[in-house]
């Protein structure tokens, strides 16, 4: 006797997936994308009181309470939108996203914040070397060593937010699905695109800084393609930002962030990334090839991050 049969007529056929009865890719990810939507309101209607209340009291931080209530309020959004989209849309577990904690994933995720360290590390270098950087201050002579090391670990703090929805939402749901309804390098290319396109709005965004990030977007597709796991990816997303940003003073993709290294970037803008930092300059492009490459070496022998659990396995 067979159970739930996948409809056959024509019209089903637009709807269902030939495969399994469930809807097909591209209406699970415009259900998911109304779910965003709907979430998205909602949190920042619910935080739109204490951002006023922030621009009343002190209007010179109102750019970094936006980022921070942004990041407040994605977070919650995305994770609960695809946490619905997965388990009703999908007939999925949202472990199976990537995110089973087995045998390897701590180590995934800190291996994967390790990687951006000699990336940014040898950026900074070379455009010192080069005379394209002029450094000013260590952080804590200007802020005070509290004042630095607090807003260091707050933007810590943030950044594991932001590789956490980030990740979950482009090579998460967005690329895992892609690739169930076109073919798996089409798949990379487009949630890469949607994860370029993302960052438009940001401080500083050009044709440059979107061609950055979709190649950034590629690199973090590698190392969910070598492992079949978000954790590696989450881990290199957090460590990207934060080495970035708080450590070396960058930029990230626009953003001005507390840093312990102080300086001014005053190279030609098209290898530097200018104002909008490393991710919209020709640097970010060897830089993530060795990304790549140790992302390769890292997984060379395989890993052991978990087995995929069945389609009926409780989130």
């Amino acid at each position: 006797m067979i159970e739930n049969p996948v409809p056959s007529g024509a019209f089903s056929r637009l709807f269902i997936s030939p495969d399994e009865r469930r809807l097909r890719a591209g209406w699970r990810l415009l259900g998911h994308s109304i779910l965003l939507l709907i979430f998205g309101v909602v949190f920042s209607v619910v935080l739109a009181i204490p951002l006023a209340v922030f621009q009343f009291v002190s209007r010179q931080n109102l750019t970094n309470a936006i980022l921070a209530l942004s990041t407040i309020v994605s977070l919650p959004a995305i994770t609960l939108a695809t946490w619905i989209a997965r388990r009703g849309l999908d007939r999925r577990s949202f472990r199976s996203l990537g995110l089973e904690l087995g045998v390897g994933w701590s180590r995934d995720l800190l291996v994967g914040f390790a990687i951006p360290i000699p990336l940014f590390g040898l950026i900074y270098l070379f455009e010192l070397g080069a005379g394209w950087l002029d450094f000013q201050s260590w952080g804590w002579a200007e802020r005070g060593v509290l004042a630095t090391a607090v807003g260091v670990l707050l933007m810590l703090l943030a950044f594991v937010a932001v590789g956490f929805y980030e990740e979950l939402l482009f090579r998460g749901y967005y690329l895992q699905n892609l690739k169930d309804g076109i073919n798996p390098a089409t798949a990379v290319l487009a949630s890469s695109a949607a994860f370029g396109l993302a960052h438009l709005g940001n401080l500083n965004a050009s044709l440059t800084s979107t061609l950055g990030i979709f190649a950034a977007g590629l690199f973090l597709a590698f190392a969910w393609l070598r492992t079949q796991s978000l954790w590696l990816p989450i881990g290199i997303h957090i460590g990207w930002n934060f080495l970035q940003g708080p450590v070396f003073g960058f930029e990230v993709s626009g953003i001005p962030t507390p840093s312990l290294v102080r300086h001014v970037v005053n190279g030609p803008e098209l290898i530097t990334g200018g104002a909008f930092g490393p991710e919209a300059g020709l640097l970010v492009l060897p830089a993530m090839a060795l990304g790549a490459g140790l992302i390769w070496w890292y997984t060379r022998h395989g890993v052991a991050t978990v087995e995929s659990p069945s389609a009926a396995e409780p989130a």
